[in-house]
């Protein structure tokens, strides 16, 4: 798959996506970034801290996928943000943030389908 593509889409499917990008397993950013004209609200430092929390989750959820089924997503809702961490199989996680008006299931229905589509 190629995850700049896949991140360029999920940006381009909604204007209240501030962030897609996908990490591999040992938290090395493989594709995407923030929205062109956007800034952070984390620093850079801040930004790796999140990262290095949303991987050592990732791999607790695939230990628990043994008696759950395998986790699809998770969403954390902040005050100015939406947060959600969708499991590309076992080697790749997509992070993504938005504003906080934004209709969850739109963004995970319409991240699942780019998803899907790219695996071609």
């Amino acid at each position: 798959m190629n995850y700049e593509t896949f991140c360029s889409q999920i940006l381009e499917s909604n204007p209240k996506i501030r962030f897609a990008t996908v990490y591999d397993e040992w938290g090395v950013r493989v594709g995407g970034g923030m929205r062109a004209g956007l800034t952070s609200l984390l620093s850079t430092h801040k930004e790796n801290e999140l990262v290095s929390l949303s991987i050592i989750d990732w791999k607790a959820r695939k230990e628990m996928s043994k008696w759950l089924g395998k986790t699809k997503y998770t969403l954390a809702e902040y005050d100015l943000v939406k947060r959600f961490s969708f499991y590309l199989g076992d080697d790749h996680l997509l992070l993504v943030s938005t504003q906080k008006d934004i209709d969850t299931d739109v963004i995970v229905d319409e991240v699942i389908k780019l998803y899907y589509k790219n695996q071609n």
